[in-house]
Order: C-alpha cells, then structure tokens, then sequence
C-alpha cells in the first residue's frame, strides 16, 4: 500500500517554500513516500484559492469539495496523510510558517469566543505565563468587525480539532510557548490541546557561484567583515514615496555601509506591492544626489536580490526585516542580528517576538500612523551595526545559529520530532 502525502499551501511563496521543504525533509528520511502539493492560484488555475485568511492563512470555509475528501482540517496550510486505497484521510493537521506563539492566541481565543463556546471559561481563568502582545500588536483579523474576523475565529474553532500541529520552528527558539502549549494550558479540560511538532527551521537550500553571481553579492565580495547592513522587506513589502526617501536620508546620515532593495510604491488604494513586473525608477523615488554621494559605501537594487546568500555573506552585520518569518529563520541561521520593522499580516506579533521574547532583534519605532522617520532609521542602524545593545543581540542570534544547527542534527528536537511526527501518522 502506497504512503501519499498530500499538502495544501496558501497560494503565495513565502507558504509554498517552507511546505516545499518541509517536503524534501520528509522525502530524505522516508524516501519511499509519495508527495502531492496541490497549487491553488496564482500558481495555477485549476483548483480555486482560499479564501482571505488571518496571517495569510486558508481557511476551510472555501476549499473545494475534491479537495475535502483529503483535507478535513484546513485551518491553516495544511498537511494530510492518506492511502491510495481509501478515499479519507488518516491523518490532517495544519502547518504553520509562524512563530509556536502565534497559536497561543487562536487556542487562547477558543475558549473566549462567544456563543458556541459560551460554556468555556475565559481566557483570564487559565494558568497562562505565555507571552502574548498587546492588542495593538494583535493582526487586524483578530479584531471584531474586520471583515477576516470571521475567519480568524473558524480557525480558533478548529484548530484545537487538528490532529497536530506542525510549525516550522524549534523548541530552544520558543522554550515557553512550546512548553505551555504542550501542556494544554491554552485550553480548558476536557479539551485536548494537538500534538505540537516543531520541525524547523526550513531553509530553503540556495547556492550562489559561477557566472550568474549577481551584482551585489560581488558588491559584497569588496566590503568589510560584518560591515554592512542589509535592508529587505519581503516579496511583497513596499513603501510610498515619502518613505522611501526618509529611509534613504537616515541611511546617509547613518554613515554606516549598507545593501538596500528598493521596490516600486504600492499603487494608489493598495497597502502592498504585488506586481513587479517593472523596475523601480531609483533617481525619482530617492533623494537627488543620493546614489552619487552614497557610492562608496551604498548599493541600491532595483526589487530583488539571494536574499539567503546575502545573509550568509561574511560583509553582512546586520539585517533590516518586514519580520516574516521566512526571512527571521534565515536571518538566525546565518547568525545575523536584525531591526524589526514590520508591515502586514502577523508581523507585528513576530515583532514583539523577536525584541522582548527571543532578544534576536532591536526595534523600529513606527509613529501613529506607521511612518518611520529620518532620524530613527539613523538611530536604529547605528546602534544595530556599533553599541552595547547591538553586540548583545548579535551574541543571542549567534547562540541561537548554533542552537537551530544542534535542533537539525541528529538526535536534535527537530530530527525527534519529525519521527515522531511519521510515526502518528502509521498510527492512524
């Protein structure tokens, strides 16, 4: 009897590529399994898409009714583990591309929400030492009256029914949430919290050499040892630009060495970017002069750039984040401290995550209406490249490179985990 796979992501790269991963893994300790991801669009048209979900997750509501006799748990990108000889599952559970914490909240919210789960106490009444962010910092999904609320609260419904969850990080990275939420404290008895299984962090394997070494990494090749700064945000974070011209004064003034990928401004009514079909016009969205006087010690790149083979490179200090947490674990990985700067989705949570929780990065402080001056950026790249503060995260994200290196290997959590993983799905 074959053992299949089936896996379901959300139809967007960041989700695609750690469950394409999480593939490989599998594939390379049980490699007589067969996998199946099914693409739902934009990466292909026959299957129709999720609906809108919180933290850019599918949700139940709209998968097809093909789709439904693999998958019976859909809250979240989902993993289900089927027979060729049955047409129902025997086993389905969710994968998440997200911090262990970000489930504390809908497994917290089961309990709290209103009519169906009027018998369950509130949240207040559980023993929770878990670290939760303030509402502010809470995605707008999780907000009644925000059309994804719904949604967010099928999740939160559903979640605790899954017959795992699997997260693509690592238990030294989130000791507490991992703790505490195995223990069931985010729900009330007599309702089982899901087996959590921790088999991060995925990393997409990418090498850069030969003739294709695109113009920054050999930009790159000529700089000082943890030198520069390196300012990304994501395939779909942009800036308007007005912003774009207040990071680029603050990087001067910073007169610190620094690569930057400069997309194009949302169009006019969109808060993210989503085509970059054409190149940005550099000399029109950035200050006049700026590129001249800033060509010793600056590279600007139009959209893109190996984002993981620059966070790898030796000239690389430091790291300027949308906090996805794709570009987190790759940032951790290569052992590069970061400046949080969030954007959209669960971002912000990941922020609180990552300055107060995991102390992988310093923050970037957003006036009220999310605009980041001049003289911040300034502040924030000085004292991420050269202070106390800056050496102290550098010597936590260190510690934990080396961490997620013992978690990967043999006899690490991740390694345990994924055999364990396997070995509930034979159960079924």
């Amino acid at each position: 009897m074959e053992e299949a796979i089936v896996m379901y992501p959300a139809p967007l790269p960041t989700h695609l590529a750690p469950m394409v991963e999480f593939a490989k893994l599998l594939l390379t300790h049980h490699p007589s399994l067969s996998i199946h991801i099914l693409l739902a669009p934009p990466f292909l048209h026959n299957l129709p898409p999720p609906s809108p979900p919180p933290f850019l997750l599918p949700s139940p509501s709209t998968t097809p009714p093909t789709v439904d006799l693999l998958l019976t748990s859909t809250d979240v990108d989902t993993f289900s583990s089927t027979s060729s000889a049955s047409e129902t599952p025997m086993s389905a559970a969710p994968f998440s591309p997200s911090p262990i914490t970000t489930h504390s909240t809908p497994l917290s919210l089961t309990s709290s929400a209103p009519a169906q789960h009027s018998k369950w106490p509130p949240i207040s009444t559980f023993q929770l030492t878990l670290f939760l962010p303030s509402a502010l910092d809470m995605p707008p999904t999780t907000c009644k009256g925000n059309k994804l609320y719904d949604i967010f609260l099928d999740i939160a419904t559903n979640l605790p029914r899954s017959t795992g969850i699997i997260v693509d990080t690592f238990e030294y990275l989130e000791p507490k949430s991992y703790k505490e939420i195995n223990n069931g404290l985010c729900l009330p008895d007599p309702h089982p919290t899901p087996p959590l299984y921790c088999i991060g962090p995925l990393i997409v394997n990418t090498t850069v050499d030969g003739d294709g070494v695109p113009q920054c990494i050999k930009w790159l090749d000529s700089q000082p040892s943890k030198s520069v700064v390196f300012l990304c945000f994501g395939s779909l974070g942009s800036f308007s630009v007005q912003q774009l011209k207040e990071i680029a004064v603050g990087l001067e003034r910073s007169g610190q060495r620094f690569l930057w990928i400069v997309r194009n401004p949302p169009l006019e009514n969109q808060s993210l970017n989503i085509d970059t079909k054409i190149d940005p016009d550099l000399k029109s969205l950035l200050p006049p002069g700026f590129l001249e006087r800033t060509k010793e010690k600056g590279l600007v790149v139009k959209s893109w750039a190996p984002q993981l083979a620059v966070l790898n490179h030796d000239s690389v200090g430091g790291f300027v984040t949308h906090c996805g947490w794709n570009s987190v674990l790759e940032s951790l990985c290569a052992g590069v401290p970061m400046l949080a700067w969030p954007l959209y989705a669960e971002q912000r949570y990941n922020r609180v995550l990552m300055v107060e929780e995991m102390k992988i990065a310093l923050p970037i402080v957003e006036s009220e209406t999310g605009f980041v001056s001049s003289t911040e950026v300034e502040k924030r790249v000085k004292e991420l490249m050269g202070s106390k503060e800056g050496d102290s995260v550098r010597e936590r994200t260190l510690a934990m490179k080396h961490a997620a290196k013992v978690a990967t290997s043999e006899g690490g959590s991740t390694r345990i985990a994924l055999a364990k993983l396997f070995e509930s799905w034979k159960q079924k």
